[in-house]
């Protein structure tokens, strides 16, 4: 059993995935610090000091015994910037570092099954036609 499972997680793409929450869930801790330490400060500073992090709507204010029932769009609006920029880097780092698709070979269809074969083919995969350069005009 126990050599099963370690097929399952080096053979499969188990680890791969392991792998890839790991260094998401990181990654969004750098993001969400990013945000909300370095981008936010200046731009509240430049919007005449507003603190986003505090911007609210009060529906009921709160009591001795209850919490204010508020719509925080502040935070909110921090969440929204953490995912767009978290979005962008992952976008990056697929076409950066993910394999491209390879280009299609160039095909054409068999005169005899109508199946599409190899244009440097001389016979048929399917029906095992001998393939001439005329019948690629076809």
């Amino acid at each position: 059993m126990l050599g099963e499972f370690q097929t399952f997680l080096f053979k499969t793409n188990a680890l791969a995935l392991a792998i890839g929450v790991i260094i998401g869930a990181a990654l969004g801790t750098v993001v969400t610090s990013l945000v909300n330490d370095i981008i936010m400060p200046p731009i509240g500073l430049a919007l005449g000091g507003v603190e986003f992090s505090q911007l609210q709507i009060v529906l009921r204010e709160g009591t001795a015994t209850s919490e204010p029932v508020a719509i925080r769009w502040g935070l909110f609006l921090n969440a929204v910037i953490t995912f767009v920029i978290i979005a962008l880097v992952v976008f990056w780092m697929s076409r950066r570092f993910l394999p491209k698709d390879p280009p299609e070979a160039a095909t054409r269809t068999c005169p005899f099954c109508q199946e599409l074969v190899s244009t440097e083919a001389t016979r048929c995969r399917f029906c095992t036609s001998e393939l001439t350069p005329e019948a690629a005009a076809i």
